[in-house]
């Protein structure tokens, strides 16, 4: 079996992953608050953990693996937003509106990650389905002394649980120091953050012993993990930015909730993201929807390909330059591997990277390996090295079926391939011979098809790169392939 080491963010070192129960590996990953649409930030999360239910599915088998991600669906910005619909004239009342906004919102973050390939978790609970398990935990809390009613409110009492602040590594003075906290009298502390809070008569609200009202946003994926993974399950997952209050505040209530247990064995957070170099911001003029770069025409499987290209730990930024990268070298493997595909298992290499702290980077590289292997090897063997290839590729969620439409003007067509390849083949005989002026100039000809020959440490390569004239991907670019080979000959 695949030895899987993760980097735990609670102990900070890298640790051999051994699941509670291998017959039911479990993971939750924090999912979106719906009042808008996800942005390209929202995304990142969705495609790491995605890498990462596979590589478990495919170790542990399918049916063993539980993966839950969340709805938000009672939160103040779904309120404001739909508050502001009310504003702006729509007669209706507001829990109606809010329900519109919900479901609207869930339907576009479905069709989005779908989109970029993301398999849909076993589970997707909206936290209005679990009030009743929020309250039955905040009763607990409130009886083991580690909550407080107060004013309508319930709030967590920081103090009471010495440990918070590990997944954080500040202690709760040092947070009080450097963070903003709300400040209200009622509070006994300032770090108390809120379990329950009072709702108007037009809010969305529930009965409860404190009256009625809403929960916390904290303890919300408490309840839902707890009522769908156990009080203890193997791996909790979120972007960085939630370690701290969230994540840390999720630890908090539910060890004090269920003493007896240690909640999520493992913690991974991924990294922020940046565009060309800038934090992404409305203001800068930078900020982006995964809808609004489907729309632009880059495809679902270029975005996915461009968030695997840089390790989850580690920031990324998102370019223009990569787009091109990514679709340049999706284009040539959705040109090698044709159409038809055999069964077959993914290469060992390439789960032992992902294997690694999914190391995604090194998985891309190990592709390329496969993808010259293809192409310089026996073409006997051919067959077998592309059903490898294409499951290994797969383990990353890409070249699925159904996700290679934008490029079908190459797979459709293998003249272009084996002329590509008769091409790519001459490039490489020039450079042998010295002859670097007659290799350059195929090469520059080549370029500006739409068509890049490169040496890489494994061998000669070549991208797809699409031109600013689209045309040329088709029966253009098969004409203009041809034509260069003619001027080689002549």
């Amino acid at each position: 079996m695949v030895e899987i080491k993760l980097t735990n963010t609670r102990t900070r070192s890298k640790e051999r992953f051994a699941p509670i129960d291998p017959q039911n590996v479990r993971m939750y990953l924090c999912g979106p608050t719906v009042y808008d649409r996800a942005h390209l930030g929202n995304a990142r999360p969705v495609v790491v953990f995605d890498v990462l239910y596979r590589l478990l599915r495919h170790v542990y088998g399918n049916d063993h693996v539980t993966y839950v991600r969340n709805f938000t669906d009672v939160d103040d910005k779904i309120n404001a937003s739909a508050l502001a619909r009310q504003q702006s004239g729509d007669p209706r009342p507001l829990e109606e509106l809010i329900r519109e906004r919900t479901e609207e919102t869930i339907g576009w973050y479905h069709a989005d990650m779908d989109a970029l390939g993301a398999l849909r978790p076993g589970h997707e609970p909206r936290a209005t389905d679990y009030i009743p398990q929020m309250i039955a935990m905040i009763e607990a809390l409130i009886a083991k002394g580690h909550a407080y009613a107060a004013e309508g409110h319930v709030l967590f009492d920081v103090r009471s649980f010495p440990a918070y602040g590990r997944l954080s590594g500040r202690s709760v003075d040092d947070m009080i120091a450097g963070a903003r906290v709300e400040v209200a009298p009622f509070k006994r502390d300032p770090m108390d953050f809120v379990l329950w809070k009072p709702s108007s008569d037009e809010e969305p609200g529930w009965a409860s012993p404190w009256g009625r009202g809403r929960p916390g946003w904290h303890i919300e994926c408490s309840a839902m993990s707890a009522a769908l993974l156990g009080e203890s399950f193997d791996i909790h997952g979120g972007g960085i930015d939630l370690q701290f209050p969230h994540h840390e505040n999720e630890i908090a209530q539910s060890c004090c909730a269920h003493p007896r247990e240690d909640f999520a064995r493992v913690w991974l957070h991924n990294e922020m993201l940046q565009v060309e170099g800038k934090k992404m911001s409305k203001s800068l003029g930078n900020f982006f929807t995964v809808r609004d770069l489907l729309d632009q025409g880059i495809p679902g499987e270029v975005i996915r390909y461009v968030f695997l290209m840089t390790h989850y730990r580690k920031p990324m930024d998102w370019t223009a330059e990569k787009v091109r990268e990514a679709e340049g070298h999706l284009g040539r493997w959705r040109a090698v591997i044709g159409s038809s595909y055999l069964p077959s298992t993914p290469d060992p290499e390439v789960l032992e990277m992902l294997a690694d702290d999914l190391n995604t980077p090194a998985a891309l590289g190990r592709l390329h390996q496969l993808s010259n292997d293809i192409t310089t090897g026996d073409p006997n063997d051919r067959p077998r090295l592309t059903a490898q290839f294409i499951a290994s590729a797969r383990v990353l969620g890409l070249l699925e079926p159904g996700m290679g439409s934008w490029a079908d003007s190459i797979t459709d067509s293998p003249d272009i391939t084996a002329a590509v390849e008769r091409l790519l083949s001459l490039w490489m005989d020039l450079r042998r011979q010295k002859n670097f002026e007659r290799a350059d100039t195929l090469k520059n000809e080549a370029d500006r098809l739409g068509v890049r020959f490169r040496v890489t440490p494994s061998g000669a390569a070549v991208d797809f790169v699409r031109p600013s004239d689209s045309s040329r991907w088709g029966k253009d670019l098969l004409r203009g392939l041809a034509d260069l080979e003619a001027q080689q000959e002549s």
